[in-house]
């Protein structure tokens, strides 16, 4: 089996660095600028890790080796693309968020997977010779 370049592992670690993020931006954001800054930007941030983890189940399920199981990926289409999409506006029709910061926080998921990426290129981590020798290591 050929592995690709993305493993999901990635996708979980930036899941996990986003929800970190995301609660010390909301403990800075509130004592800093107020209550309703500082959760809209956390909603933004929450709304953005939903979309990616059930786009990632979603894919999961639709692309298996074994095939395709059906009703999952109707489930996840069902809830991740019409429910996920009408929370999302209905997140920028509450008048105490501001927008921008909505889309903020959005984006911050974006913001850690690029700077993840970033790291790991500089570090070398996704060369052979470097995975050769953590192997021989491990």
């Amino acid at each position: 089996m050929i592995q690709s370049r993305l493993d999901l592992d990635f996708i979980e670690r930036t899941l996990k660095t986003s929800g970190i993020v995301l609660l010390v931006a909301l403990v800075f954001g509130v004592v800093n600028y107020g209550l309703w800054d500082g959760l809209a930007f956390f909603s933004g941030g929450v709304w953005g890790l939903v979309n990616l983890m059930l786009l990632k189940k979603f894919v999961e399920e639709a692309f298996k080796p074994d095939g395709i199981d059906g009703p999952s990926v109707l489930v996840l289409g069902l809830v991740k693309f019409p429910l996920l999409y009408v929370s999302g506006y209905y997140l920028m029709s509450v008048e105490y968020f501001d927008v921008m910061l909505l889309l903020y926080g959005f984006s911050t998921i974006l913001a850690i997977m690029l700077l993840k990426a970033i790291g790991r290129v500089m570090l070398g981590m996704d060369s052979k010779e470097k995975n050769q020798t953590i192997q021989k290591v491990i």
